[in-house]
């Protein structure tokens, strides 16, 4: 029980690092992946709290890991509301089209 706060951040340590060494250029802010490597290992908390801000906001503001930003619903997808109003279109005009009232 008393080697569990080591074990604990020596895990975080290890996530960080593996992180650090998937994460892209954009989510590093441009530094090289050894500066963030570094800052892990040289200050665990400080450095490891500090990635994961930095690369989480950067993350976020894409839309995820290496995928573009989407809407959240497909009622807020503009495309997908366009689409659905043509189709209604569609239906609505096959209809009347079907049903002539002269």
């Amino acid at each position: 029980m008393r080697y569990l706060p080591f074990l604990l951040l020596l895990a975080f340590v290890v996530y960080c690092v593996i992180d650090v060494t998937r994460s892209d250029e954009d989510e590093r802010l441009g530094a090289p992946h050894l500066a963030w490597i570094a800052l892990v290992l040289l200050v665990p908390v400080v450095g490891g709290v500090v990635w994961l801000l930095v690369s989480r906001y950067r993350r976020s503001r894409r839309g995820g890991r290496g995928a573009p930003p989407r809407p959240v619903a497909p009622d807020d997808d503009p495309d997908f509301l366009w689409r659905l109003e043509q189709e209604r279109r569609r239906q609505q005009r096959d209809a009347t089209d079907d049903n002539p009232t002269t």
